[in-house]
């Protein structure tokens, strides 16, 4: 018998196999319940394998649709692109619901998050269980391994869904009754499971993605700020004053153990499978992706994808492997162009990729003769009363200044006449334009159509920690405080005197030679439509290099006075109407949060916990504003559990399935 995607099968998959990132309905299918395979995890050997193959787990959230979906959508950062494949988790329309229909192959539903997280519960089950007998040199790195990884799928699915079942031992029979315990005591395993992980894992910070100390203390933090935030109102306040402490206590210890990387262009500077970015020391845990197709899995990182923009379509350009395959599901949104100062601050410079180069040697009907490596496609982030575009989409009207030749494609994002309330590029008009985030680019790539990448995928970073504790001071009243932790990542984004302004760099560097165009090698200059510039100058209207090397042109960003905030906070505030000291502080943490992390799959449960999420979307994301209602901080128990759980041998009633749902699904 095959039970569809539910969490009977995941909680006896874990137990006798090591997926890598798969379908529930997958492990049942493996031939692995023979009396010698469960045997095998009785020895040393066998329980050492389990540990090494419950990393797989940490893939999962950077292998597929469901990682931007759930994460990424329905916010204030993005809206949905050219391609609406998994459009309702941004819209929050009535497809959002427990039992997601499905558009076509990629769609996320609502059992895929409950199904993998249970599995790798079920797996870290089995490994503390399988340790009592366990004799040799690992056994504190098994159980802390274990503790980790149980803890960190608990409050994966604390975040996505509230309370849901707990289970502690492995299953050996098929258990069919269950019920959802509280948030609270979820919350309470969560915590338990990670204590115990930072009791047991090594403090040596690891170069090949192994747990460490310092993993179970980030996780620590987040969690304990979880329970702090508003999501936790109506149960928390016994807790929160000593919650706030212990995201002090652990963050600190994180960012003690991991100094942030110099500049913030290093983190995405990604040349090479396991290349320099991928040990900075800012990096605390990282799911670990590889080139080699032995242990690539089933899907790989596939968040290069998802991100970009349509270029393959326009004047001089054609799809190659440094530009990537544009599945264009994530379209950036004003307010992410707008959060950053776009003169000052480098991150927005170091996040978004606004040229590409022509990788056709002409361009038919031109004004001008173009060459392979000339400027072929500019996004100008420019502001309201900027007259030098008469519409968005721009034909050879810009010159580059590198090459003197006109651009044969600009768009800007301010043309002539808007406003700074217009949101011009979000018409429909230009769903497939925008100017891509570049954190996940993969040049690295064998071939232009490869969907799986070989970048690692970055799950916890210090930068994430000073947030934290910023947060946890602004929470205790203390916004000066709380202003110096945010003051380190503002000084590491402001420019640095010498510093090329217009100097670039993304993962589409990583290019690899033999795969340029879509089935045969194209003789280019240079590495495709990959451009080291960015519009830097031509956006702010200033001239090329004007301000590279002159220290008094050096902006200090930092802030003194949480209270006073920079004119495009000031913005964000009014928009959605904030006042108090307290509501002001943290609409400025969650934009900084942005100019740092975006698009890092944090924002859907940053808003949710913090119930800003309505809001931000009803302002900010032009699809949810209609949809979204306050029920839509929690996601929709999917109807998978529902329909194959039992109350006293019996299926449950509507009203009892009812009783289990969250309200408003």
């Amino acid at each position: 018998m095959k039970l569809n995607k539910n969490i009977l099968r995941c909680l006896l998959a874990g137990a006798l196999a090591l997926p890598a990132i798969t379908s529930c309905s997958d492990f049942l299918d493996e031939n692995l319940t023979t009396q010698q395979n469960t045997d095998y995890f009785d020895t040393n050997e066998g329980v050492e394998a389990l540990m090494n193959g419950i990393y797989y787990n940490l893939r999962y959230h950077f292998s597929f649709e469901w990682a931007y979906s759930t994460t990424n959508y329905g916010t204030d950062e993005f809206i949905a692109g050219g391609d609406g494949s998994n459009a309702m988790w941004n819209a929050y329309n009535s497809s959002l619901s427990s039992d997601v229909p499905t558009v076509n192959i990629n769609t996320t539903h609502a059992y895929d998050i409950w199904d993998n997280m249970y599995a790798g519960i079920a797996t870290a089950n089995t490994m503390i269980q399988k340790a009592e007998n366990y004799t040799g040199s690992m056994l504190d790195e098994i159980l802390g391994t274990a503790h980790f990884m149980r803890g960190f799928n608990y409050f994966k699915l604390l975040r996505q869904y509230g309370g849901v079942p707990i289970k502690l031992e492995p299953s050996t029979t098929v258990e069919r009754e269950f019920t959802r315990n509280s948030a609270q005591e979820v919350m309470d395993q969560v915590l338990s499971d990670l204590q115990e992980a930072y009791a047991k894992l090594p403090s040596t910070k690891s170069m090949d993605g192994k747990l460490t100390k310092s993993a179970a203390a980030h996780f620590l933090a987040k969690a304990y700020l979880w329970r702090a935030s508003e999501i936790n109102d109506d149960w928390n306040s016994g807790t929160k004053s000593a919650d706030l402490d212990n995201v002090i206590k652990y963050a600190s210890e994180v960012i003690a153990a991991h100094p942030l990387a110099p500049n913030y262009r290093d983190l995405w500077a990604y040349t090479e499978p396991d290349g320099a970015n991928e040990k900075l020391s800012e990096i605390v845990l990282a799911a670990q992706f590889t080139s080699s197709d032995a242990t690539q899995g089933s899907y790989g990182n596939q968040q290069h994808l998802y991100f970009l923009n349509i270029y393959r379509d326009l004047p001089g350009m054609d799809r190659d492997i440094s530009g990537g395959r544009e599945y264009q599901r994530l379209r950036t949104t004003y307010y992410t162009y707008n959060v950053y100062n776009h003169l000052n601050d480098s991150r927005l410079w170091k996040s978004f990729r606004t040229k590409f180069n022509c990788v056709r040697a002409s361009v038919a009907g031109d004004k001008d003769t173009y060459v392979a490596g000339d400027r072929g496609l500019m996004y100008i982030l420019n502001q309201p009363g900027d007259s030098r575009f008469s519409e968005i989409w721009n034909k050879e009207v810009f010159k580059d200044p590198e090459t003197d030749k006109l651009v044969p494609t600009v768009f800007a994002i301010y043309p002539t006449g808007s406003s700074g309330t217009s949101n011009p590029m979000e018409s429909d008009t230009y769903v497939k334009y925008y100017a891509p985030l570049s954190k996940y680019f993969d040049g690295s790539r064998k071939n232009i159509p490869q969907e799986q990448g070989y970048r690692d995928g970055i799950l916890a970073r210090s930068a994430e920690d000073y947030f934290f504790i910023a947060e946890a001071y602004i929470r205790k009243g203390d916004y000066a405080q709380a202003a110096e932790y945010i003051n380190p990542l503002r000084t590491r984004a402001q420019w640095k005197a010498g510093e090329d302004r217009a100097d670039y760099i993304d993962g589409g560097a990583a290019w690899n030679e033999n795969s340029l165009g879509w089935s045969t090698p194209m003789p280019v200059a240079g590495k495709g439509t990959f451009c080291d510039r960015n519009s830097y100058y031509e956006s702010n209207n200033l001239t090329a290099g004007s301000l590279d090397s002159q220290s008094s042109d050096l902006i200090v960003i930092n802030i003194s006075n949480i209270s006073s905030l920079p004119e495009e906070d000031q913005a964000v505030c009014n928009k959605l109407g904030y006042g108090s000291a307290y509501d002001v502080a943290m609409c400025f943490l969650l934009n900084e949060k942005t100019r740092e992390m975006c698009g890092e799959f944090h924002r859907w449960e940053d808003l949710a916990r913090t119930k800003t999420l309505v809001a931000r979307a009803r302002a900010f994301n032009k699809d949810a504003a209609p949809n979204i209602q306050d029920h839509h901080i929690l996601r929709p128990i999917p109807q998978t559990y529902l329909d194959i759980i039992q109350k006293d041998g019996k299926a449950l009633t509507s009203a009892e399935k009812k009783e289990q749902q969250n309200p408003g699904y």
